[in-house]
């Protein structure tokens, strides 16, 4: 059931106080409901009116209203409903006289589960019918727009049935040389293929338009009413006319070599497809996936540390390395795989069916080919690894746009582990959360953003290199109904339903409220604030921070809003027109896990951040890796040439503490130093 409906119920129930009991079950389960009550016909009436229900619950007790006029009103309204019984006990007899009388359920009172059951299945069902009629009107002007459509292109259409033409539009009259429609009539589509191709079409109409399959294109010879040929390439697809199935078929003159076509298809460097055809084939790949066709796969595949492998070899070989990279996909492609250029150095592959096994089986196969391969580029030999993440395609995610997302965040991941690595995303595997706890939990979100129900912790910021003033990180709680709750079980709610912005305001303007409060002392006060993706392409919060900023007129008080490294690489155009903008109004900013990608400090170039907070991952048992120490080490050397203050987050202990100040640290933050605080 979507969990942004509200179900609007109708009782016809003698005691207040029960209906009262059902409603208070409905909404502890997750179901918004907005309800009506009636004991006789006049207040029937009136709720129909005035609320529309969607389901009418009946209770058979009530003496004042029998079943029969209930309907009789209901009906009367032409609106579509549900009529759910609502009985103390299973009674046979009674259940099979609410059934003859148009209820569509029966619920027990002693049973909440199977009542809650009763009443989702209902709805749905009620949902499903609405959805359909409105489906059919939507077909209905579709077809009529089709219709118009049809007669307007220039493109040759015809619509056969069995053989026979049903419909053409004028193109495909002037095509073919005929004056009117009814010269065609009762001319089999046969005839005007040319006899060489003649048993080829006619193959094609017996055999696999009755399996519904058809060639992308076939190319043959047509022939004219005045027995003229002409070369055409001829496009298929299931079609309906008049409520008949049929065939559509469109004639193309060839006006290009089919050669030339085929090169123009192609990526110039690495002999496969451009980004162009290869969008086409992706939504070709999720046309067949909507219609039912399993095992397919879209993959993404980068090689390795890029920037560095182009800085190494020099840019003008960088085609060279990318082309025999290409080459190894290449060799491993199957008959109906593709394969194509999506971005500057993003191979991309769509795999026909295969089962998961078989896919994670090729994929390491090209991981091996790559790494095994020694590339030539130049003067120099060197390897590269490739990281590659993709999605399995089905149903659920037959989605161009939203498959190629699902595929580049995979690719990411992969990527943030180290290189040379996998990440799949299966959308069968990935559960929906469960929808009634999904709205129980965003009912207490907007309830705690409409009443305060936040609450603000803070976490100091300990300075080892002696920076005046105190610097505290701003976390999030939320009252819930037994104790506080963390960010992890609210957020992604808050996101899914589009409250992240709202969310970040409130802490935002809170926090100033705070600043504000602590001007009196004069003490220099650094707040650090996560800020959400739904915020940094908010067009509207940089003015709202200056209207708050200004009202504020703070001296001594200063806001730093944080993101992670991997949120502003995805999006990196409003990432720095927004920190551009906000470093204008006297704010900072600082990147968080920073150092988890290949190259972090490439982002430098494009977000003038001032904090980079090191990326939790080098922190875990410090002491005992050698390794983590020194990258830390490497991380504050360069992030002071570049004159960017680091900040260590996660610190667990005193060695920790001496080890992160003898590699350059600025900043600590950690339990071990303080636990978070109510911020007051």
């Amino acid at each position: 059931m979507k969990k942004d409906f509200v179900i609007k119920i109708l009782f016809v129930e003698n005691s207040l106080e029960e209906a009262e009991q059902i409603i208070s079950l409905l909404r502890n389960s997750g179901i918004a409901v907005r309800p009506a009550r009636a004991t006789n016909l006049e207040q029937l009436q009136a709720a129909v009116n005035e609320l529309e229900p969607d389901v009418v619950m009946f209770d058979p007790a009530v003496t004042s209203l029998n079943l029969g006029e209930t309907m009789r009103v209901l009906d009367a309204y032409g609106r579509d409903f549900a009529l759910i019984g609502l009985v103390g006990n299973m009674d046979n007899e009674l259940v099979a006289d609410l059934f003859v009388h148009g209820a569509r359920g029966v619920a027990t009172r002693s049973h909440p589960k199977q009542l809650i059951a009763v009443l989702k299945r209902e709805f749905e069902s009620l949902h499903t019918r609405r959805q359909v009629r409105w489906l059919h009107t939507a077909l209905r002007e579709t077809e009529r727009r089709c219709d118009a459509l049809l007669d307007s292109s220039t493109d040759a259409i015809a619509y056969v049935h069995e053989g026979m033409h049903v419909r053409a539009n004028q193109a495909y009259l002037d095509t073919f040389g005929y004056d009117s429609f009814d010269d065609l009539l009762g001319l089999p589509l046969l005839d005007m293929i040319d006899a060489a191709n003649a048993d080829e079409m006619k193959t094609l109409l017996k055999g696999q338009a009755h399996q519904g399959k058809f060639p992308a294109q076939l190319t043959l010879r047509a022939r004219r009413a005045d027995e003229s040929r002409f070369d055409a390439t001829v496009e298929f697809a299931p079609a309906t006319f008049e409520g008949e199935r049929c065939l559509q078929i469109v004639f193309r003159r060839q006006m290009i070599d089919p050669a030339v076509l085929e090169q123009l298809q192609r990526d110039p460097v690495t002999g496969l497809y451009n980004r162009q055809h290869m969008l086409a084939c992706v939504d070709d790949a999720v046309t067949a996936a909507a219609k039912g066709k399993k095992g397919q796969s879209l993959l993404l595949i980068e090689p390795d540390n890029w920037a560095s492998l182009v800085s190494g070899i020099g840019l003008g070989k960088a085609d060279d390395l990318l082309a025999g990279f290409a080459d190894r996909i290449r060799m491993l492609l199957g008959a109906d795989d593709l394969a194509g250029m999506l971005a500057e150095h993003t191979l991309g592959v769509v795999l026909d069916s295969r089962s998961d096994e078989a896919i994670r089986e090729w994929i390491a196969k090209l991981q091996h080919s790559i790494g095994s391969e020694i590339f030539d580029a130049g003067t120099r030999s060197i390897t590269v690894t490739a990281s590659v993440g993709g999605s399995l395609l089905g149903e659920k995610n037959a989605n161009a746009e939203t498959l190629l997302n699902q595929a580049s965040h995979a690719l990411r991941s992969a990527q943030n582990l180290g290189g040379s690595q996998v990440e799949l995303h299966d959308p069968a595997a990935r559960e929906k959360a469960d929808e009634e706890r999904d709205r129980y939990w965003l009912d207490l979100l907007q309830q705690a953003l409409a009443n305060d129900g936040l609450v603000l912790y803070h976490q100091q910021t300990i300075s080892l290199q002696d920076a005046e003033g105190e610097f505290s990180e701003i976390l999030l709680r939320m009252n819930g109904p037994q104790g506080e709750v963390l960010p992890g079980f609210f957020m992604p709610i808050a996101e899914k339903h589009n409250l992240t912005g709202a969310i970040d305001r409130w802490v935002i303007d809170q926090a100033i409220r705070v600043l504000k409060a602590r001007e009196a002392q004069a003490q220099p006060t650094t707040f650090f604030i996560k800020l959400t993706a739904a915020s940094l392409q908010d067009d509207t919060l940089v003015p709202w921070l200056a209207e708050r900023l200004g009202a504020a007129r703070l001296k001594h008080g200063h806001l730093v809003l944080e993101m992670t490294e991997s949120k502003v690489m995805t999006l990196l155009r409003p990432a720095q027109e927004f920190v551009n903008a906000w470093k204008k109004l006297g704010g900072s900013f600082a990147l968080e896990q920073f150092g988890s990608g290949l190259n972090s400090f490439q982002l430098l170039n494009h977000i003038n951040a001032d904090y980079l907070k090191i990326d939790r991952s080098h922190m875990a048992d410090l002491p005992q890796h050698p390794d983590s120490q020194k990258k830390v080490a490497e991380i504050c050397q360069q992030a002071h040439d570049m004159k960017r203050q680091t900040i260590a987050e996660w610190v667990e202990d005193a060695t920790s503490t001496s080890l992160l100040f003898a590699c350059g640290v600025d900043f600590v933050q950690g339990n071990f130093l303080q636990v978070p605080q109510r911020l007051e």
